[in-house]
């Protein structure tokens, strides 16, 4: 939306209109779903002004009020689901990650977090029927884990009848075993996924607005952007705020980064895939000690958590620990060279 839609709300002038999308508030659903809080100090005006602003757009986007769970149901049947394309783990997960919702994997070192993102980068790009949404990746780097070579690989390792997909999808023509036609698939794959490496955690915070913005601008073109992946979201926040002195903090910033990434969610009908570090609660003495960072605002942000742990050789247990619709369970997944793959 541009600036003259927004020049329709009061006391919305030139000048508020310029902070205004400055700051990424450049639609009426960004501003109705915004704190007066938030905008005054992003836009740097005056408190009883960005209320003003906020009841304004509210109005002339139409939400804010009570509806129907008839209505709701109508609205939930808009939300996409990007499948794994393992049987076992979509039926655990309702039929895939769900988009409009923050999933959590959380697991220990070689888990299968980071391989688990990067499969879903690859996934989201399918057609709907094959179990994708037809659209494009934002990858927020914070250890260093995106690797092309392994996407490569996982593309690779897709099912042929994926892979012919992928190509007619893509109007790519020639043989899935044509090495120059892999290669070109494998290009055409990673040009859709938008990769940032996040130095620091207020790096970090800024990457999810400059995220926002990357997909206003790819809203309404043939490749929306449909899922961003966060690996790892507590790294920086983690290595950088020690001791209970800095939690108060730490947990203000995570709080709001994860509405900036909630914020995507809802505006772009977009899945978010973050991934979590775990340490060890001295104090349980029955059952696995492993326990998510991140505390009490990240597990009722997040909508879905899931657990992974280690199993023998390549296999992982995938646990369902939370969800607002879906029974706690657990399955099976393999991950090798070819990417994730069933038992």
């Amino acid at each position: 939306m541009g600036g003259v839609e927004l020049r329709s709300l009061p006391r919305v002038g030139p000048a508020i209109v310029e902070k205004l999308t400055a700051a990424g508030f450049d639609s009426y659903e960004a501003l109705a779903v915004a704190s007066p809080g938030e905008l005054s100090n992003t836009a740097d005006i005056g408190e009883s002004t960005a209320a003003d602003i906020i009841q304004a757009a509210r109005d002339a986007a139409d939400i804010g009020d009570f509806e129907t769970g008839t209505a709701v149901l109508e609205r939930r049947k808009q939300i996409g689901k990007v499948s794994l394309l393992i049987d076992e783990v979509d039926d655990l997960l309702g039929g895939g990650i769900e988009t409009q919702s923050i999933t959590e994997f959380y697991g220990e070192f070689g888990s299968g977090k980071s391989q688990i993102t990067h499969q879903l980068c690859i996934n989201v790009q399918l057609p709907e029927t094959h179990g994708g949404l037809d659209g494009q990746a934002i990858f927020i780097d914070s250890e260093d884990t995106f690797r092309p070579s392994r996407i490569d690989e996982m593309v690779r390792g897709l099912p042929d009848e994926v892979l012919a997909a992928l190509l007619a999808q893509r109007n790519i023509e020639g043989d899935p075993t044509d090495e120059d036609t892999i290669e070109t698939l494998v290009e055409d794959v990673l040009d859709k996924i938008h990769v940032a490496k996040a130095f620091n955690s207020t790096h970090q915070i800024l990457l999810a607005e400059k995220a926002h913005e990357l997909a206003n601008k790819h809203a309404d073109t043939e490749w929306p952007i449909v899922l961003v992946c966060v690996d790892s979201l507590i790294a920086h926040f983690r290595a950088e705020y020690l001791g209970r002195g800095e939690l108060a903090e730490r947990q203000q910033k995570l709080n709001k980064h994860l509405h900036d990434l909630m914020r995507i969610a809802n505006l772009h009908n977009a899945a978010i895939v973050v991934t979590n570090q775990v340490t060890a609660d001295p104090d349980s003495f029955f059952g696995d000690p492993t326990r998510p960072i991140g505390g009490h605002i990240l597990g009722h942000s997040s909508t879905v958590r899931v657990y992974l742990r280690k199993a023998k050789g390549d296999r992982r247990i995938v646990r369902l620990v939370d969800a607002p619709n879906l029974p706690e369970g657990e399955a099976v997944l393999r991950i090798g060279g070819a990417g994730l793959k069933p038992e």
